[in-house]
């Protein structure tokens, strides 16, 4: 099981590098106002829900203990975030605020997860 839970582990990690590496491609252009949510940032996004929700279970079926606050606020914000970036995927650009707020909740998201214990 402990062979599983860290794939899932490392697959959620992939997918945090995914959404913040597609974020920090685009920050030039949000300077400039002519950023957009490339696929990889959905993609990303979709890939750390999965995994997240596979984890817990795993977790519980393991026999460990989850901390659902922490896993209800990282919910929340992944959410949000995955909810923008897919009503937004199509738009050639997006605002530079809107495209600022799904950077700052994806690296709030990773403090949750690290800072949180």
């Amino acid at each position: 099981m402990d062979v599983l839970i860290h794939l899932f582990v490392g697959l959620h990690i992939i997918g945090i590098a995914a959404l913040l590496g597609g974020f920090l491609t685009q920050t030039k252009a949000m300077g400039k106002g002519t950023a957009r949510f490339v696929p990889a940032m959905l993609h990303g996004a979709l890939t750390m829900l999965v995994t997240g929700v596979a984890l817990v279970g795993l977790n519980q079926a393991d026999g460990g203990t989850v901390n659902t606050v922490k896993i209800g606020v990282k919910l929340a914000l992944l959410i949000v975030i995955l909810g923008l970036v897919y009503v937004k995927r199509d738009d050639e650009t997006v605002d530079k605020r809107l495209f600022g707020l799904v950077g700052l909740l994806t690296v709030a998201n990773v403090f949750v997860a690290v800072l949180w214990t």
